[in-house]
């Protein structure tokens, strides 16, 4: 009897995902704990383990099919000890896989896979005006100014892959003015512009900019920030914070972790440093739920890394317990599997505080939008020599402007300046942060 592998549901609100790539093949043997697949979700790309034993009978949705449901099924398994059953003539429709819109693009295929392990159709493009091409392919040849139309595709039925455009620039494919077959009454017309009507309305043509479909992580983004933004009442409160002390001490700290592999950096010490503030003033370490303000035991941090396409934030968990080695180790590795796309659901979900780092862009100044459902965001700015008085007289200090953006329903003004207070002494005096 067949065994229906599901689309798995890799996060308590998933509901579709990206079936990014197969790692197994019809006819192959798994067992269970075996990696048979990648889901990618809007924010991270995961590895799916089989749960039976059996040998692979059908592959339902093909590598790159995206808004798969969860719970639907993407490809069959004949039980141990079953001959999986022969192949259809035809190969069957993707489940649950979304309708098809009368767009020429046909479902993507992921960065580096393989081609379906099916019988593949001739790779050939498909006659008429239509070309089977994945999203990618299409935005790479367009980038290389290549004609689809003169690249084989390898992919199933044919579809040009990202590994074909990528062929056709190193072997010198034709640009898009290729020259007529013979017997043609004329060259095939370019593809029309693809038209915003919006833009069009503001009298911005159609054809004068790229158009770069929205990615799931990008729709997360601008609808969890809109909310953000919309629905909580905010308000940013500015401190200036002198770090020559952090950066001397900071120097000394590496000098006695020389040869661990561990480089302990500014950012490292101020996810340190917000932690213990927000075990001081514990009403900053809160959130706002219709039931109440959620105090929470620990202030698990959570760090905002640009990624392709967007922005993620992994969290360190429990930060206020954590030796700066720990967390500098932690980052870097989070901040590395976040880039790959390589982060489990509970690395980057949740998390009571958040931290986002600009300076090293160079940008002074500036308020984040507060990351739901948590209290408070601290925006940093680059460290720069400024002039200061001490004791009424001039002088020079390294000078970093932090800014709080608190969520009013929660952390009002005297809470969030109360965090400051506790906040500044640990930058300014890096000692302090193990009295």
């Amino acid at each position: 009897m067949s065994i229906d592998i599901l689309m798995p549901a890799l996060s308590p609100t998933m509901e579709e995902g990206t079936l990014a790539k197969w790692h197994v093949k019809v006819g192959d043997t798994v067992k269970a704990g075996d990696v048979i697949a990648e889901i990618e979700t809007d924010k991270a790309t995961m590895e799916v383990e089989a749960v039976d034993e059996g040998v692979v009978e059908a592959i339902l949705v093909e590598a790159g099919t995206e808004n798969v449901k969860v719970n639907a099924p993407i490809a069959k398994l004949a039980g141990e000890g079953e001959s999986p059953a022969p192949p259809p003539a035809k190969a069957a429709p993707a489940a649950e896989a979304p309708k098809a819109a009368p767009a020429p693009a046909a479902p993507a295929q992921a960065a580096g896979e393989t081609a379906a392990p099916a019988k593949a159709a001739p790779a050939a493009t498909p006659t008429g005006d239509r070309v089977f091409a994945s999203p990618l392919a299409r935005r790479l040849a367009s980038a290389a100014n290549l004609d689809l139309k003169s690249i084989p595709g390898t992919g199933p039925h044919g579809r040009v892959v990202k590994a074909d455009v990528e062929a056709a620039q190193k072997g010198g494919a034709p640009a898009a003015k290729a020259a007529p077959a013979a017997g043609a009454s004329a060259p095939a017309a370019a593809a029309e512009p693809r038209k915003v009507q919006s833009l069009e309305q503001q009298g911005i043509p159609a054809g004068s900019y790229d158009l770069v479909p929205l990615d799931g992580m990008r729709k997360t983004i601008a609808r969890r920030l809109t909310d953000s933004f919309r629905d909580v009442p905010h308000f940013p409160l500015v401190i200036d914070l002198e770090i020559d002390a952090l950066l001397a001490a900071r120097a000394k700290i590496n000098h006695l972790l020389e040869g661990q592999g561990v480089k302990v950096s500014v950012n490292d010490i101020i996810i340190k440093a917000a932690a213990v503030a927000l075990k001081r003033v514990p009403e900053a370490n809160a959130s706002y739920t219709p039931e109440g303000i959620a105090l929470h035991k620990h202030a698990d941090i959570a760090v905002a890394v640009a990624i392709d396409g967007g922005l993620i934030t992994p969290i360190v968990r429990a930060a206020e317990t954590k030796g700066l080695a720990q967390i500098s180790a932690e980052v870097k590795d989070l901040a590395a599997r976040a880039k790959a796309k390589k982060l489990k659901p509970e690395e980057f979900q949740g998390g009571t505080f958040s931290v986002s780092n600009l300076g090293m862009f160079g940008i002074k100044q500036f308020a984040s939008i507060i990351n739901e459902p948590q209290g408070a965001i601290m925006s940093v700015g680059a460290g720069e020599q400024r002039p200061v008085v001490k004791d009424g007289q001039l002088a020079v200090a390294t000078v970093m402007t932090v800014t709080l953006t608190c969520d009013h329903r929660v952390v009002d003004g005297a809470i969030g300046a109360k965090f400051l207070a506790a906040f500044k002494p640990l930058i300014e005096e890096p000692l302090t942060l193990i009295v």
